[in-house]
């Protein structure tokens, strides 16, 4: 089969189909009518056992992803991101850039990638999921019909931890543009870190919605960004806060000190009673929504079975949340928010970078 073969097959059937790679795991998926599901699994398992790949389909796919990187650095809304994660994290895995370099890609052989796959491509590194309509089908029988073929004993792969060694940074990528896109960086938390239900409500507070800290300072009082939100990037052993912002190009400097003012405001005072409720409601309600797309449901329990020690059930991780008390969440800023450890991206016509440095002192 080749790769039109493929999808046509899953297109007859309407079918959502993909694969996609983060800092630390890839994906591969189709989302299906249940009464095609067997087909959806035999596709899947045969993309991951027996893929040829062949020589002529990689240097063309290498041309694609050339593009794709292109793609990233010619749009400062995604190139930004990629910047932020190198300063934060460095010359590590989690400090480079997703889809890669054109130096790295273009050295890259089959030999590479068969070598890759021998080694990280073995049952102990897998987790397979299915969600939505599993009415009459044997959950073990059929996993082990289609994703039990390989019975290689390696052991699962390992990474060394990352040791981190945060101090305050700035990178800027000087081009014409019609506005500033501003990241901001400070330590964050792993995947299951006992802080992370605080930590995620105080993300919330600070920039989740509409009605949140940074958008009425930032944007609605005095009109320095069309956006801005605030985001949690965790990892297996690590993560990072970030705030992001899209500015008025005469505004960077005042919109820095906002944000930090900010920062500093809940680590004194920490947040009120209803801000938590409210976030609280929020996260739950949000979740609660999401859950009823299968393919988020797949996402959020093969995820924590991957990445972290113990598989949370919605339940227990609401429960998990509407624990965080008021202290928790002033602990958590006092102990993440830290200037001195801040990394910072600008994206924009700023030559002289020595007044944002300033502002980290």
């Amino acid at each position: 089969p080749n790769t039109l073969s493929i999808s046509k097959e899953l297109d007859q059937y309407g079918a959502e189909y993909n694969a996609f790679t983060s800092k630390d795991y890839t994906g591969y998926y189709v989302k299906i009518n249940a009464e095609h599901r067997d087909t959806a699994m035999d596709i899947v398992s045969d993309m991951l056992y027996n893929s040829k790949l062949d020589e002529k389909e990689i240097n063309r796919e290498r041309n694609v992803i050339l593009e794709e990187i292109h793609m990233y650095r010619d749009n400062p809304m995604m190139h930004i991101e990629d910047m932020l994660e190198e300063e934060i994290f460095g010359d590590t895995p989690l400090g480079w850039s997703i889809a890669g370099y054109e130096k790295t890609m273009a050295k890259i052989t089959r030999k590479d990638i068969v070598n890759f796959y021998n080694k990280h491509y073995i049952p102990k590194n897998t987790v397979v999921v299915f969600s939505g309509d599993l009415k009459k089908m044997d959950i073990k029988k059929t996993g082990e019909k289609y994703f039990g073929k390989s019975k290689a004993g390696k052991p699962a792969t390992k990474y060394p931890p990352f040791i981190s060694g945060l101090k305050s940074k700035v990178k800027v990528d000087c081009k014409e543009t019609g506005q500033f896109q501003l990241a901001i960086g400070l330590p964050g938390l792993k995947y299951d870190d006992k802080d992370m239900p605080a930590l995620g409500l105080l993300t919330n507070i600070l920039g989740g919605t509409m009605s949140s800290r940074l958008f009425i300072q930032v944007r609605e009082r005095r009109g320095l960004a069309y956006f801005v939100r605030a985001i949690l990037s965790p990892y297996q052993d690590t993560g990072a806060f970030v705030i992001r912002a899209g500015l008025n190009k005469g505004k960077l400097e005042l919109a820095i000190k906002t944000i930090f003012a900010e920062l500093e405001k809940v680590k004194k005072s920490g947040v009120n009673a209803l801000e938590l409720k409210r976030a609280k409601e929020n996260i739950k309600g949000g979740i609660i929504l999401e859950m009823e797309d299968s393919s988020f449901v797949a996402s959020w329990l093969g995820k924590q079975e991957l990445l972290t020690d113990k598989t949370k059930t919605l339940e227990e991780k609401i429960k998990q949340m509407e624990r965080v008390k008021l202290a928790d969440i002033k602990k958590v800023a006092n102990k993440l928010f830290k200037k001195e450890k801040a990394s910072i991206a600008i994206i924009g016509p700023l030559k002289d970078d020595a007044s944002i440095k300033k502002l980290l002192k």
